[in-house]
């Protein structure tokens, strides 16, 4: 069923728990095209996490005053510069980032592209972890996710996301 949202409560077991100081709203995209291409940014970054690539749903931090839909149409236009229609929420994934003491509630929506633009990423997406979009079948993302697994932050990332891609995929496959 399409209306059925998954929850996913995750631990980090890459890091050692301190403490933790905050928690961050997220909203991130599963985004397809009319070819069944699934679209992802890729990181390249040296930092807390360590020296790492690895493959993300595009979508970041929900802002003071903004709601989840505006928050995700809002990213994904700076990120992939696409225009999208929302096809429905997939669910919410709560994780943490021990390393940085930071909770995640991550709502994650299917969304198809409209149209294209030109994306308007920020400097630390650009200069920091040199984000770059990705095109890819279901079949090559999944293969991705899995390659991406030699890092720690990369595991974390294919825990939370490849759950929901796949629970994506029967979406798309039931429309």
């Amino acid at each position: 069923m399409v209306n059925e949202e998954i929850r996913l409560d995750l631990e980090d077991k890459e890091w050692p728990l301190e403490y933790i100081s905050h928690d961050r709203r997220i909203a991130r995209g599963v985004v397809f095209d009319a070819q069944g291409r699934f679209y992802f940014v890729k990181a390249e970054r040296d930092d807390l996490f360590g020296k790492a690539t690895h493959l993300e749903t595009p979508g970041g931090g929900v802002e003071d005053g903004e709601d989840l839909e505006t928050a995700i149409r809002r990213e994904l236009s700076e990120e992939l510069g696409v225009e999208v229609e929302i096809i429905c929420k997939i669910g919410m994934v709560s994780d943490y980032y021990n390393v940085i003491h930071r909770h995640n509630l991550t709502n994650y929506y299917l969304c198809r592209i409209v149209s294209f633009g030109d994306s308007h990423m920020t400097d630390d997406e650009i200069e920091v972890f040199h984000l770059s979009m990705e095109r890819k079948t279901f079949e090559e993302a999944v293969a991705a996710y899995e390659q991406y697994r030699e890092t720690p932050i990369g595991r974390l990332i294919a825990n939370r996301e490849l759950p929901i891609l796949k629970r994506a995929k029967e979406i798309i496959d039931s429309l």
